[in-house]
């Protein structure tokens, strides 16, 4: 058992690194139904204590660092490390003027990630076991599908993804609404009638466009559809929810930061699926969330990010998948060693590896690194 002195926070180590999107090997933008980019930020936090070192990380833009670095730091100094719920308190505390979501929980769930991440490692446990560990795997479904795509890569990205065990896939729609229908019936056929197909609106569509689209979509066997209309339209999203066809259900949550924000879209009954990403609410958050949805009988859904996810959604009993999402699955294979395996459609965390069991790159990613900051605390 190691003394309060030797878990003390010593140090925080930042890393922004931006990443060009790429498909088929050669960089290209990517887009939704309201957005397009042409790459993806990503912010890694190394903290140390104990002569152990936790890595958090979250899909943000260098703004992050700074906020880490002059907001962050001050406010966890001197805390141990192993008490995550006060170090994550502190620092919502601490942003409260800058104003919490968005960049600066960004910030905040690197940071509350590196310290779940330490906290395991100086227990000598998994982060699987250490937050709960109500599975040995959990269900994950490829994610992409970008509205940019020509016809061969919808249906040459989810076809493979089928193909190698993933028993859902997503596609993204929205940007041309008329064309989504056809768009949607070329990923049917793809993936075949046994692969569960799930569809993205990121919020594009209107409410009657949207429940038009649905009949369309339940025709096609989609039995997912997320954020078809935005999250800041709870009432929307509750219409479209009492009025969606069987057997699709509305899922959302990605763009929930505080623990605050999952209570209003459940109370609200905004969604039959709830999402919780913990690189924008944290592992804290992710916590509250399926507590949340535990209580209020609704199943949680990882979002993104799933190196991470494989270890936090398997840890609680309520977790249904984890968004096996293009973009950050080739982010972490080319810049992490101890990503989870994906067997049989399912990614398996490692439980004989300490915390996560992710570790950075440095070679890989310092081409992409565009700044770095250190403390000692």
């Amino acid at each position: 058992m190691r003394s309060d002195a030797d878990a003390v926070l010593r140090s925080v180590t930042v890393d922004a690194f931006d990443v060009p999107t790429a498909t088929g090997g050669r960089p290209r933008p990517e887009s939704d139904g309201t957005i397009a980019w042409s790459s993806t930020g990503l912010i890694v936090v190394r903290l140390a204590a104990g002569g152990e070192t936790g890595l958090g990380f979250s899909h943000a833009p260098a703004a992050a660092l700074g906020i880490v670095r002059d907001l962050l730091c001050p406010a966890v100094a001197g805390m141990d490390a192993r008490d995550t719920e006060r170090i994550f308190w502190a620092m919502a505390r601490a942003v409260r003027n800058a104003g919490w979501p968005g960049v600066c929980a960004a910030a905040v769930s690197a940071v509350d990630i590196a310290a779940h991440d330490l906290a395991a490692r100086l227990a000598g446990t998994s982060l699987v076991q250490y937050l709960g560990g109500a599975h040995d795997s959990v269900p994950a479904y490829g994610s992409g599908g970008f509205t940019d795509y020509t016809d061969a890569e919808l249906t040459d990205q989810l076809g493979s993804w089928a193909a190698h065990g993933l028993r859902a896939v997503k596609m993204k729609v929205g940007s041309h609404p008329a064309d989504d229908p056809r768009r949607v019936a070329l990923a049917r056929e793809a993936v075949g009638p046994q692969v569960e197909l799930y569809v993205d609106a990121n919020g594009a569509y209107q409410h009657k466009q949207a429940l038009a689209l649905a009949e369309a979509f339940a025709d096609l066997g989609v039995t997912w559809f997320e954020e078809p209309v935005s999250s800041e339209d709870r009432a929307g999203l509750r219409l479209l929810r009492d009025r969606m066809p069987a057997p699709i259900r509305v899922a959302a949550g990605e763009y929930a930061y505080t623990p605050a924000d999952f209570r209003d879209l459940l109370t609200a009954g905004c969604v039959d699926v709830l999402q919780a990403d913990a690189t924008r609410c944290g592992i804290t958050g992710f916590r509250a969330a399926a507590a949340l949805a535990r209580a209020f009988g609704v199943p949680l859904s990882a979002h993104t990010a799933p190196a991470l996810h494989a270890s936090v959604a398997a840890a609680f009993d309520g977790a249904i998948n984890v968004e096996y999402f293009h973009d950050h699955a080739r982010m972490a294979g080319a810049f992490f060693d101890g990503v989870p395996g994906l067997r049989d459609g399912e990614l398996v965390p490692d439980r004989a590896a300490p915390g996560h069991g992710l570790t950075l790159r440095e070679p890989d990613a310092a081409p992409y690194r565009v700044d770095v900051a250190h403390a000692d605390l």
